[in-house]
C-alpha cells in the first residue's frame, strides 16, 4: 500500500467518524470501554487469573478440612 493510499484511507475514516452525531460517538466509546479486558489481564495475560483461581481453591480446601 502506498503512502498516498494510506493517507486517503485515514482521511476517509476520520471524515466518517466526524460526520456521526456526538451522541453516537460517545455511545461507541462507552461500548468499547465496557467490553475491554481488565487492565491486569491486558498487561499480564492469564497469569493473574490462574493465581487467583489457585489461591481461591486452596482457601476452599482449607475451609473444607476445618469443617471435618
Amino acid at each position: 500500500m502506498k503512502s498516498n493510499d494510506y493517507v486517503k484511507f485515514l482521511t476517509e475514516q476520520f471524515v466518517q467518524y466526524m460526520e456521526q452525531p456526538r451522541t453516537v460517538r460517545k455511545n461507541m466509546r462507552q461500548e468499547r470501554r465496557q467490553y475491554r479486558k481488565p487492565l491486569k489481564n491486558e498487561l499480564f495475560g492469564l497469569i493473574p487469573n490462574a493465581c487467583s483461581h489457585y489461591f481461591q481453591s486452596a482457601k476452599n480446601r482449607i475451609a473444607k478440612n476445618r469443617k471435618k
